[in-house]
This record gives structure tokens, C-alpha cells and sequence, in this order.
């Protein structure tokens, strides 16, 4: 969203905070524009869904600034988890689940979700639900890091997934 500022804002009252920082008050526009132009700076509407819409007296270009600083922190800050996928048939061998599990153990450590799916194929796709769930948990417990469950069990075209998080609150 654009900020307006000087004459293209349209409210018919501010709050003004001053070019220190302090607030100033509510004004009507004309007379925070006027207190703006007496500094040689310019007036900024910074909230303009507030009762009454905020703007500060300050330089635009500064303001531009600061805000490209703030938006450069938040990004370099934010963390990027993926949704990691595992796969399993019905017939997998434990030392393929196992091999599975631990890389599923390792991607939870680094903070990514994951999504267990179990795929089946023809006439698999028609077992029994109570059957399907034994086999996906058996990669469950399998995963050595602590998890939770963010999506429960689900039937999908493919066969049936589970998604899991970490579980920050058991390691403690």
C-alpha cells in the first residue's frame, strides 16, 4: 500500500506526531499541512485505517528509508520451512522405513513440516482404513525427533498422508 502524503491525503481530521516524535494531537488536515510546511517537511500518513488516520511530520525520502530498513530486517529474519515428503507402499521393508524415519527425524531437527504418505496402488486402495493407519504409523514411530501431528490422517487420491511438525514444547 502506497503511502500519501502532503496533498493527496484525504482525511478531513489527523493525528499528528511531530517531526521529534511526540503527538502533537488531532488537527484538521489543512492545519497539519500547514505545521509540515512551517518545518519544510512533509506530512505522511502512516495509518490511514486508524480513528482518526495517523501521519507524521517528517522528510519522505527519510521515511522511505526506514521503512526499506525494517522491511529488510523482517525478511532476513524469517525463517523458510518446506514441506519435505516421504513415500511408502504397504509391502515397504522395516530397514527402508527405518532409513526413511531417520531422514524424516533430520528434517524435523531443521524445522521443515512433512508430509508421510502412504501410496497405494489397484486394489490396496479399498483396505481397510483401521489397516492404513497401523502402516503409516509404523514410519511414525519409527521418527526418533519429538513431533505433532498438524494434519491427521487423511484419505487422498493417491492413498492415505499424515503431515507432521515439531514439537517444540516436549523438549523441555
Amino acid at each position: 500500500m502506497k503511502e500519501r502524503i502532503n496533498n493527496q491525503i484525504r482525511a478531513a481530521e489527523l493525528r499528528v506526531i511531530g517531526s521529534t516524535g511526540e503527538n502533537l494531537g488531532v488537527f484538521p488536515t489543512k492545519e497539519a499541512l500547514e505545521m509540515a510546511y512551517r518545518e519544510n517537511l512533509d506530512l505522511i500518513e502512516i495509518a490511514p485505517l486508524a480513528v482518526p488516520p495517523i501521519a507524521k511530520i517528517m522528510e519522505f525520502g527519510k521515511y522511505q528509508y526506514e521503512q526499506a530498513k525494517k522491511f529488510k530486517k523482517a525478511k532476513a529474519n524469517a525463517k523458510v520451512t518446506e514441506t519435505k515428503s516421504i513415500q511408502i507402499k504397504i509391502g515397504t521393508g522395516d530397514h527402508d522405513l527405518e532409513l526413511k524415519a531417520k531422514a524424516a527425524s533430520n528434517w524435523l531437527k531443521e524445522g521443515h513440516r512433512i508430509k508421510v504418505e502412504l501410496f497405494l496402488a489397484g486394489r490396496a486402495k479399498y483396505m481397510k482404513e483401521d489397516f492404513l493407519k497401523e502402516r503409516l504409523d509404523r514410519v511414525l514411530k519409527l521418527i526418533t525427533e519429538n513431533f505433532k501431528i498438524a494434519e491427521p490422517y487423511k484419505k487422498i487420491p493417491k492413498g492415505a498422508m499424515v503431515a507432521l511438525e515439531r514439537d517444540n514444547k516436549k523438549q523441555e
